[in-house]
């Protein structure tokens, strides 16, 4: 095996599986077989022949049970990943589960998470119930679980496969992936996020998963099953990368790529999971989470995070009456948390300098007071050397001139100000 200080080996587990659940009342009225039959038309191929080529073989077994037969599921982390009121309430009313339960080498295809959820799906259907995905500790509703399997051209959307939860420490946001394991790969973790990256960054550590998958199936495409995969210490994550993840690649933009240093932190404990930590360049100064916060700015041009001057005119005039008219209600939202899931609200104000004002962008991250907006910056100051990307500045209402609704894909509303400076440099009128 080549090591070298370019790429990381990676060891490959022997096999992978999948189980999923689905809660019922009562026996199921319908074979596992007959229901993957009715998905005839609707599931593309091959997922549905290989449903029914795993049914018939020793890489699938479906076994119906009682619910005290199966280790009970937590409610709390179920919670934690989106389960609602109703979900709970079916599993806690369920006599049986039907565990459906698959094997099958590391590589492309993952087999025994298609054929799995497949048939999950399947059985959920013709019982009118919810399908829980025990790795990911989800319930899917069968529609939902359908919607996540290849279409025809074979692609998927990985936000489907993969999460990115976070937990805040001392130094910041702590991001792991949680999915990856599906397709034998560690999971990724990064740490020292800034506060007011969640969003953002969450969408970054998905773009790097799959550019990641991407190279780490590229290593399994053999015949035989390697016992390690060499993955690049330097890796490169695009917009397009995230575009595609997240379903959309027509949406990727021209943005520059960014690098992230890849470094295998391994568990001291036996029953710990060990991980891919990812990691600013070599050479990067300064702490973690400004490179993260530089990266983020580079991946999500929508909203500018360097110096912009505004210009006089009247379509930049009418772009900051539009932006402070709506200033209050935006506050309003924000504090009564009706902006949408996991997106950020930003806003643009004025520095003094020399030469006039300087405006930057401050992620918000508290606005008790309707005159004083409390955030972290997006950028570097020219004007102003304690305005650094990710520090915390206190923001004047009456010096903001824009804000933005962002989220992973870019601005969903607001950002008029940034609008008429990008039609100056595409020479619009």
């Amino acid at each position: 095996m080549l090591i070298t200080d370019d790429f990381l080996p990676v060891p490959v587990p022997e096999s992978l599986d999948a189980t999923y659940l689905v809660p019922i009342t009562g026996l199921p009225k319908v074979s596992p077989k007959t229901a993957v039959e009715g998905l005839a038309g609707r599931l593309a191929e091959p997922v549905h022949g290989l449903a029914k080529q795993m049914l018939d073989s020793p890489l699938m077994t479906v076994d119906t049970r009682t619910v005290d037969e199966f280790p009970e599921l937590p409610p709390d982390l179920l919670t934690a990943f989106g389960a609602t009121e109703e979900q709970l309430a079916r599993l806690a009313a369920a006599t049986h589960l039907v565990v459906v339960q698959a094997e099958y080498r590391p590589g492309w295809p993952p087999a025994h998470e298609w054929a799995a959820r497949a048939v999950a799906a399947a059985v959920a259907e013709t019982v009118g119930g919810d399908v829980v995905d025990v790795f990911g500790l989800q319930f899917l509703d069968p529609a939902a679980a359908l919607r996540s399997l290849p279409d025809e051209q074979g692609r998927i959307r990985l936000v489907d496969w993969v999460l990115v939860p976070y937990s805040s420490d001392s130094d910041g946001l702590w991001f792991t992936t949680k999915g990856l394991r599906r397709f034998g790969l560690l999971e990724l973790q990064a740490q020292g996020v800034p506060d007011h990256l969640t969003r953002a960054w969450g969408a970054v550590m998905t773009g790097a998963a799959r550019r990641l998958l991407r190279d780490w199936t590229d290593g399994l495409a053999g015949e035989e099953v390697p016992a390690f995969v060499q993955l690049p210490v330097l890796a490169t994550v695009t917009g397009h990368d995230i575009a595609v993840a997240y379903g959309n690649p027509e949406q990727h933009g021209a943005t520059a790529p960014v690098l992230l240093r890849l470094e295998l932190d391994p568990a001291t404990d036996p029953d710990a999971d060990s991980f891919l930590s990812l990691n600013p360049p070599p050479g990067h100064p300064g702490p973690p989470g400004r490179y993260f916060a530089a990266a983020c700015a580079t991946l999500f041009n929508g909203i500018q995070p360097d110096v912009r001057y505004t210009r006089t005119g009247d379509a930049m005039s009418r772009a900051v009456e539009t932006a402070r008219e709506a200033l209050g209600d935006i506050r309003a939202r924000f504090l009564a948390g009706r902006l949408p899931e996991e997106s950020q609200l930003v806003v643009k104000y004025g520095l003094p300098g020399d030469d006039g004002p300087e405006y930057v962008w401050a992620g918000v991250t508290s606005w008790e007071s309707p005159e004083r907006i409390v955030g972290a910056s997006a950028s570097d100051a020219n004007t102003d050397p304690s305005v650094r990307i990710g520090s915390p500045v206190v923001v004047e209402a009456s010096d903001v001139v824009d804000w933005a609704v962002l989220d992973g894909t870019g601005v969903l509303e607001g950002g008029w100000t940034q609008a008429v400076l990008d039609a100056g440099e595409r020479g619009e009128d």
